[in-house]
């Protein structure tokens, strides 16, 4: 996965490889400005409203409520 904005990615066409890429960058949290980690915290929660069971390993960078909005 070359990108982290939600706009370019296809989130039904993610693998959990790419997942997993994103998932260390955003535990890495070594990103060159903030909206580019905001960004990457933005296409997790994405995936893991539309396909959650790609997200569960990687929950816990969510730190989701439980009356968040779906």
């Amino acid at each position: 996965m070359t990108t982290s904005h939600i706009e370019q990615v296809a989130v039904s066409k993610l693998t959990e490889v790419d997942v997993a890429e994103l998932a260390t960058r955003l535990e890495q949290d070594n990103y060159d400005n903030v909206f580019d980690g905001l960004n990457d915290w933005h296409l997790l929660r994405a995936i893991a409203f539309q396909r959650p069971i790609l997200v569960e390993p990687y929950l816990y960078l969510l730190d989701l409520e439980s009356f968040d909005e779906a």
